[in-house]
């Protein structure tokens, strides 16, 4: 297997990242991407190749510990005030309760730091004693060692964090520019999705699907459930161009088609309350395959959000009830992801920010059949087996590089607020 770096997206990126951590793990950096397909196993981006912080990263992040600290002894003195009142008491006691974890690692890092502390005022009093001397600097080393583990984890647990990562999502593929090639081609990254799911132990569950004349997809939907399952899907949204000489062909020329891919996180009841009289819910028959059952029955469900007029169809299931329960999941999604673009980036539109105009030419990753070869154009990395990345495996060596660029693109922007 070989990985190249194209160059660009992750060369500016590192250069990016040397203000902010030293230049020695830049360099760590570097070795981790271009090393990182070796193995096929998934690994976790953040606790590889252990980071060494910069003095002045080091400086910023103690302000907020520091902070995090005051804060703290705040809200204890108030809970341990005779004249706290309830509400106070209440109120006091959940933000400990939310500051906890940062706070354990915090108690166990000055911990360790009192401990380096002790073990250099060892070494400089027995600097005659080379039994001794040689057994505190074994020590110190340790324990430098874990100060740097224990820095590296309250740094990513200050950085900040989307609550929807640990959620599942509403998969929505779309052909684009090519006609009946792009829909073939839909079907295609739809099952790829499918099989990386099923490898990855998450639940994947048709929604919808409208299948072309050769039987590709013009459009499909899935839920796919899980633990952490948009953290890691999120980064596939935008567009993606294939390269391949289509069954239609019969000149044997390459054409370049396009498909869109849309990732929603999936809606809790409390995050979407929907309204009877915001809603209205149609019935009709369901069209295309499905024999006479799908066509003598209204069993297919059109919804429509009359606030702001979004409407969800789906009849892919015999059952009028089943239909009804999807939409209504497709469109919590779609109102949940709206409302969170709205307040990330004072914007309303939706599926524009996610997919684009489905024009080739708005790409984020090519998948070159002829030449055996899939290219991520955000990271400028390049794998050459696409068919085992079209079999759902191997996903991970993009977006583990996503998601380490977003780590750095975290800690710059950490950097940049003091």
């Amino acid at each position: 297997m070989r990985i190249h770096r194209l160059g660009i997206n992750v060369a500016r990126a590192l250069k990016h990242f040397e203000s902010v951590y030293a230049i020695s793990h830049t360099n760590s950096l570097r070795q981790r991407l271009s090393l990182h397909s070796a193995t096929s196993k998934s690994r976790s981006y953040s606790t590889e190749l252990q980071p060494q912080l910069s003095p002045d990263l080091i400086k910023i992040m103690e302000q907020r510990l520091s902070a995090i600290e005051h804060r703290s002894a705040c809200f204890e003195n108030i809970i341990n005030r005779p004249d706290v009142s309830p509400m106070e008491f209440s109120t006091a006691n959940k933000e400990l309760h939310k500051l906890r974890g940062s706070m354990d690692l915090i108690n166990e890092l000055r911990t360790k730091q009192k401990e380096i502390d002790g073990l250099r005022s060892l070494m400089a009093e027995c600097q005659d004693d080379k039994e001794m001397f040689d057994m505190a600097s074994e020590d110190l080393d340790e324990a430098i060692q874990e100060e740097k583990r224990l820095q590296d984890l309250l740094l990513q647990s200050l950085l900040p964090k989307d609550d929807a990562d640990e959620r599942g999502s509403i998969l929505e593929v779309r052909a684009g520019t090519g006609g009946e090639e792009a829909s073939l081609f839909a079907m295609d990254i739809y099952k790829m999705y499918e099989k990386y799911s099923q490898k990855k132990g998450w639940k994947f569950e048709v929604v919808d699907i409208t299948e072309s004349d050769l039987k590709g997809y013009k459009e499909a939907s899935a839920s796919i459930s899980g633990v952490g399952v948009y953290g890691k899907l999120k980064f596939e949204r935008g567009i993606h161009r294939v390269q391949r000489v289509p069954v239609t062909e019969k000149s044997g020329r390459v054409h370049t088609s396009a498909v869109s891919v849309a990732i929603l996180p999936q809606a809790d009841e409390v995050d979407v309350q929907l309204r009877n009289e915001h809603l209205r819910i149609d019935t009709y028959r369901s069209g295309g395959s499905g024999g006479q059952h799908a066509n003598t029955t209204n069993s297919a469900v059109r919804i429509t959000h009359l606030p702001t007029g979004m409407t969800v169809a789906i009849q892919d299931e015999r059952s009028q009830h089943r239909n009804k329960a999807k939409a209504l999941e497709v469109l919590c999604a779609k109102l949940y992801e709206m409302e969170r673009l709205r307040i990330q980036t004072s914007r309303s539109k939706l599926r524009s920010d996610q997919i684009g105009s489905g024009d080739r030419s708005e790409r984020i990753r090519t998948y070159n059949f002829p030449q055996g070869r899939v290219t991520d154009h955000r990271v400028g990395i390049t794998h050459h087996a696409l068919h085992e990345v079209m079999e759902g495996e191997n996903l991970d060596v993009f977006i583990d590089a996503l998601l380490l660029q977003q780590e750095m693109d975290a800690i710059a922007s950490f950097s940049s607020v003091q």
